[in-house]
């Protein structure tokens, strides 16, 4: 197949690249800074002036779009949250643009999407059947989000939503940040400890959006996730075994909320997410559990 992505330089971006041509498909990345063509590897130049990116995509069978800011970057003050949801709905946009153009339209169209569309809960679960929004930044963010990239079908193009969870990697993502006062014999439970953290392994993500291209059965939401959530303080704890240091040293959350603001709801606060539609049309997890994924990042 021919797949582009948007955001495809970007931490998952890199990784879904390197699966998809591993399995012979070519990507067409889709970038403000392009450069020659690599190992099946092509670079569109989109979202600056005279770009015409539809021109290089004839032919294209799936869209992946993962662009937009950064939810780690910086503290969530007015200007960064500015940025958050306006780099979403910019580049969805031209997404919706270049498909209308294009003549042949692609099969599929994969957004990526969060976890954070659902409440903050210690108790509840949630499946893509759960009908329960947050009222908070990142979940109004969120249901706009999926709200434009939906506009697809009125190109009679399948539109699948992957409410991704806390993506762990070595060097990216949200681990190395949680990693560090492990590392540094600080490591303890982040506010209460009982607040749920929905993770994946950052193989299993590319394994997953590949799967929902794959399978035409697959559209709307679909939650990737791992099957089994951690609550915070169990989550630290396998932090600790994983790297053989102690969990000790507990975090107040006045302290996180002092440092980061709003953003501190992203540890503060969590959902227990499951992947029922992954795992109903047969996704196999290549790391369904904590301890098997902490330790291939870690080996």
């Amino acid at each position: 197949m021919k797949i582009a992505i948007t955001g495809g330089t970007g931490f998952a971006g890199n990784e879904m690249t390197k699966l998809f041509t591993q399995h012979g498909h070519e990507v067409f990345i889709l970038t403000r800074s392009p450069k020659p063509s690599d190992n099946g590897i092509h670079y569109v130049e989109w979202l600056t002036d005279g770009a015409e990116p539809e021109k290089k995509l004839a032919g294209i069978d799936a869209f992946v779009n993962l662009a937009g800011s950064s939810i780690n970057d910086g503290r969530w003050d007015d200007e960064q949250k500015k940025l958050i949801y306006s780099s979403r709905v910019e580049s969805t946009n031209e997404v919706l643009r270049i498909i209308k153009e294009l003549e042949q339209k692609p099969e599929v169209l994969v957004n990526a999407s969060a976890v954070g569309i659902y409440p903050a809960s210690t108790e509840k679960s949630y499946t893509e059947k759960s009908t329960e929004r947050g009222d908070d930044f990142l979940a109004e963010t969120v249901i706009e989000w999926e709200r434009l990239a939906d506009e697809a079908k009125d190109f009679c193009v399948r539109v699948a939503y992957g409410r991704f969870g806390i993506i762990l990697g070595k060097k990216e993502g949200a681990l190395p940040l949680m990693a560090l006062p492990y590392k540094l014999f600080g490591g303890g439970t982040v506010g209460s400890g009982r607040q749920w953290l929905s993770w994946i392994h950052i193989h299993d993500v590319a394994r997953a959006v590949l799967f929902a291209i794959e399978t035409e059965e697959l559209s709307g939401p679909f939650n990737v996730t791992a099957p089994y959530p951690k609550r915070m303080k169990d989550f630290g704890k396998e932090i600790g075994h994983a790297l053989g240091r102690p969990h000790w040293f507990p975090v107040p959350e006045f302290a996180l909320k002092a440092v980061l603001g709003d953003k501190s709801r992203l540890v503060l606060e969590g959902q227990r997410v499951l992947p029922e539609v992954l795992q109903q049309h047969g996704f196999e997890f290549a790391y369904p559990d904590l301890r098997s994924a902490l330790a291939d990042i870690y080996k």
